[in-house]
């Protein structure tokens, strides 16, 4: 069996913004990937939430490393996700949500950030919820995405 990714929604920031949402994710795919590619104005955690769920249902562990050094930290019963970190120079997060409408079992996101001049990170995060995602907000914890940040969703479409 083969997958292909389609293109569910761009959305490229013509201003700065402090979140970004994508609603009405059909459920017709088997994960979800999504690519940012941008700017902040302040360096921080860059967060998720799906279907709007603010209770503690997040836990994530991250694995870090600057070239000179490496660390890591795990956090749970967040109210919010942890897809990466925000930096003031091009920064690209690549995420992918697993099962995402499957209703039986929680969901998964794997995630990993590049940027040339600093660091690179990955992440691991757990959604306690057995319900289909249809909705993904994205914000950090302070601070705008700037103009000109992309954020791509795709789906993983099996054949």
């Amino acid at each position: 069996m083969s997958s292909t990714y389609e293109k569910i929604a761009t959305n490229t920031l013509g201003s700065s913004q402090s979140s970004v949402t994508f609603s009405s994710i059909p459920a017709t795919y088997t994960d979800l990937i999504i690519i940012i590619d941008g700017i902040m104005s302040n360096a921080s955690e860059l967060r998720y939430r799906f279907n709007g769920d603010s209770g503690s249902n997040y836990s994530f562990t991250q694995l870090f490393g600057s070239g000179s050094s490496v660390s890591s930290g795990r956090d749970s019963n967040r109210t919010y996700g942890r897809i990466g970190s925000t930096r003031t120079t091009q920064t690209v997060q690549i995420g992918q949500i697993n099962n995402y409408s499957n209703t039986t079992t929680f969901k998964t996101v794997l995630s990993r950030e590049s940027t040339a001049s600093s660091a690179v990170q990955a992440f691991v995060g757990l959604w306690r919820s057995t319900s289909a995602i249809n909705e993904i907000i994205f914000s950090a914890e302070t601070g705008t995405f700037s103009s000109g940040t992309t954020f791509t969703l795709y789906g993983i479409k099996a054949e």
